[in-house]
Formats: C-alpha cells, sequence, structure tokens
C-alpha cells in the first residue's frame, strides 16, 4: 500500500470572543485538515492549528510523504523533518522550524494511525497499545468572554441553537458571569471539573471567580486555572497561598522552568504546564529545575500520536503526571484525543477540551456527543470518523470569506481595547 496523495484543506470555524493572555479570539478559528489517500481507496485524516506557515510546510513536504507505505511511520517521520529543518540558518530559525515540523507531521502521524486502523480493522487505541479506560473524562473549559457567539451570525439569529448554547453567549467578565456559564457547561454536559483561562483580568479578580466557583459547585467539584504565565513569582506566591486547599492544580501561573521550580517549593499546589515544558527538548530542564508535576501534553504541539506515548514513559520515569491540553478543534482532532487518553495509563486528569465552544463539524453525523463529562473511546476501525466532504467545502468557502491567515488575538483585542499590547509578565 502506498500513499497517492496528501490533501491540507484550510477552514473557519465559528469561535465566540474568548479573552485570554494573548488577547482576544477572532470570530473564527482555524484548523487545517489533512488527507492521506492511499492506492487501495483507504483514506486517513488528520487536523492541526492553521496557519499560513503550516499551509505552506503542507505544500513543501507532499513530495516526501506520497509514495511511501503509510507503515513506515518513523521514515515519513524523519523526512518531514528534514525537509522542513533541516537547513534552518540559525538556533532560533531551527527552533521555529522545528516547532513547526512537530505540528504539520502531528496531522500526518494521526492520518497515518487513522489508515492503519482501517486497514488492520482495528480502532487508534489499539494501534497505540491498547485501552486501558473505555471512557474519557473532559472538564469544562471556561472563559471570560464579550457577548456573543463568533462567526458570522449571532445566536439569536441560529436556529439550530440550543438553549445552553444561548447561556454561554452572554457575557462573562466576572465571578458570577463565569458561575452562570460553568453552571451552563455542567448541565449540558454534566461535566465534573471545571477550568479556568485566566491571564486576562488582575489576579483578585481571578482569585475571586475561583473561590465563587467553589462556592457555587463546593469542595468537591476539582477546580483548575490557567493565567498562561502572566503573573511574577511574587504574585504567583500570593495568590497561591490564598487558593492552597482550593486548586486541583495551577497552571503555568510564571514563566520559566526555573520561576515555576521556585513557585513550587513555595506553595502547596501541584503545578502543571503547558509553556514551560512544550517538547523534548526541554524535559532536560524541567527534570534539573523540578518545574512541574503534571504536564498538559498535545498531541499538535509534541509532534503527534506515538510522540505523546514516548512522553507518558518519560512522566512515569521521572514522577511526573500527564493530562492533555487542548485548543480550538473539530471532530477529527477530538477523536483522536479521545483514542490517545484511551491507551495512556498515565492519564491522571480530566483533559481539557475547547469543543463545546466551536459550533460547526466537519465529521459525517455532526458533534461527538459528550454525556456526563465523558466520551466513549470508539470501537470502529481507525478513528472512528469519516469526513462530512459538504461540511468540509461549506467551512473551507468560511476560510476564504474571513480573511484571516494566521491567528493573532492582539490585534482582535486592539478592536476592543485600542492600543491594547500583550505583556510576558503582567501582575
Amino acid at each position: 500500500m502506498k500513499i497517492q496523495e496528501l490533501r491540507a484543506t484550510p477552514i473557519a470555524v465559528s469561535d465566540p470572543p474568548l479573552l485570554n493572555a494573548a488577547g482576544l479570539h477572532a470570530p473564527y478559528a482555524l484548523r487545517i485538515i489533512v488527507e492521506l489517500v492511499t492506492d487501495r481507496g483507504i483514506y486517513g485524516l488528520g487536523e492541526i492549528p492553521g496557519s499560513s506557515a503550516a499551509l505552506a510546510a503542507y505544500d513543501a513536504i507532499r513530495d516526501v510523504v506520497v509514495g511511501r507505505d503509510p507503515y513506515q511511520r518513523t521514515a515519513i517521520r524523519r523526512a518531514i523533518e528534514e525537509r522542513l529543518a533541516g537547513s534552518a540558518p540559525d538556533p532560533k530559525a531551527l527552533y521555529a522550524a522545528r516547532q513547526l515540523a512537530l505540528r504539520v507531521h502531528s496531522g500526518i502521524d494521526v492520518a497515518l494511525f487513522d489508515i492503519i486502523g482501517k486497514d488492520s480493522g482495528r480502532p487508534v487505541v489499539d494501534i497505540l497499545g491498547g485501552r486501558v479506560r473505555d471512557r474519557v473524562d473532559f472538564a469544562a473549559y471556561l472563559f471570560y468572554k464579550y457577548e456573543g457567539s463568533g462567526g458570522e451570525f449571532g445566536f439569536e439569529r441560529d436556529q439550530a441553537a440550543a438553549g445552553w448554547e444561548k447561556d454561554l453567549q452572554a457575557a462573562a467578565l466576572d465571578p458570577a458571569g463565569l458561575v452562570a456559564q460553568a453552571q451552563a457547561m455542567v448541565k449540558r454536559f454534566g461535566f465534573a471539573s471545571l477550568k479556568l483561562k485566566g491571564g486576562v483580568f488582575e489576579p483578585r479578580v481571578e482569585t475571586d471567580t475561583m473561590l465563587a466557583l467553589r462556592d457555587a459547585f463546593g469542595p468537591s467539584m476539582p477546580l483548575r486555572i490557567d493565567p498562561n504565565a502572566l503573573w511574577s513569582l511574587e504574585t504567583s506566591i500570593k495568590y497561591g497561598k490564598e487558593l492552597e486547599g482550593v486548586l486541583q492544580y495551577f497552571e503555568d501561573p510564571c514563566r520559566g522552568q526555573e520561576t515555576m521550580a521556585a513557585l513550587r517549593k513555595a506553595i502547596k499546589i501541584p503545578l502543571a504546564t503547558n509553556m514551560c515544558t512544550t517538547n523534548f527538548d526541554e524535559l532536560p530542564g524541567s527534570i534539573r529545575h523540578g518545574s512541574e508535576d503534571i504536564i498538559l501534553s498535545d498531541h499538535h504541539i509534541w509532534g503527534g500520536l506515538q510522540a505523546s506515548m514516548d512522553l507518558s514513559r518519560v512522566c512515569r520515569t521521572f514522577g511526573r503526571k500527564l493530562s492533555m491540553h487542548s485548543n480550538s478543534h473539530v471532530g477529527i482532532s477530538f477523536a483522536a484525543m479521545i483514542h490517545l487518553a484511551g491507551a495512556l495509563d498515565e492519564l491522571a486528569y480530566e483533559a481539557d477540551t475547547h469543543y463545546p465552544w466551536q459550533r460547526e463539524e466537519v465529521i459525517v453525523g455532526g458533534k461527538i456527543k459528550i454525556e456526563d463529562g465523558a466520551v466513549e473511546v470508539p470501537r470502529e476501525p481507525g478513528l472512528g470518523v469519516e469526513l462530512d466532504r459538504e461540511a468540509l467545502a461549506r467551512l473551507h468557502a468560511n476560510y476564504l470569506r474571513c480573511g484571516i491567515e494566521d491567528r493573532d488575538d492582539e490585534i482582535e483585542m486592539q478592536k476592543k481595547v485600542p492600543g491594547w499590547k500583550f505583556q510576558a509578565t503582567r501582575w
């Protein structure tokens, strides 16, 4: 069997005006849908965050992927890395090229596993080593946000919007708004843990939000906050001490492995990261400094499903716990996350997911159902999802029409707050 064709289709899906440390989400989130088609008529699917650089990279690697045996995953990975990062002129450029190669390869890697699963008649979770759980638990992902639903039309004109989605359209700019948002999420999906994307307001406000969530849901509801490293060490210690006994874990409150290590010694809350340790090159520093207790893996960032399985072994060896990071994804990435989580014996916490915030879908049958805060691990061959080509065409038309080629939350925020600038450490 040989790969006959590589297709990379950029799409844009509606994204609400969610606030974060980098600014504000644009009305559309960008994704790239990857298809590998074989000479046996089997096709595999992948999905990655969209950008002009990633889209160009798929054109650049097409000739080193097409013609390969999809079972030769290591050779394909090496060929992609060599093509995208083999001629970087300096260390800074090399780092950027490697990061791009990992992201681009992650879409190829998932598609290869999808092909292998379909060819062998087994779900991807079995190809990864076999299921260790039948259901994968997820956390509600809460955001401060402006009113609205993103995309071209508001929910008030969207006949497909359910009542809970109208609740999520509401602004949430203070503790009371976040409690209402969390209640809507829990009522609709049955989530049994809550995560807040912080780094938006002064830490006193965000700490009060966590305390309000604890008061609303009680001490049995696990809570997390992610300030995206915008707090100084001193600020992280001050509010971290106040949140001892409240947080399940504290995600990236401050920046850098050494700073996180100092915080880890000062407070009694497990620290998690998706910022100070994000690739295998950064693991030695993580171990040397003791910068976190939990690594939040993301197969898009670490280089695919196999890399994520490899990461779990490192975590076990060096006493790290493992969970999963998320971004604004549709059903192909969500399915890949579910299969990966189903195979990871080191998965210690409910995984992140933005999935409830996205309205559109590119897979046949519509959105994957989250019930009682969890999703069943599929048993169908491959990822267990098929591409809805009409939906793909519609969302590609969204991409062409919206005019967004790269995510830039700072520019979007400046439309609301003129002159607003990102700061690496704000408080």
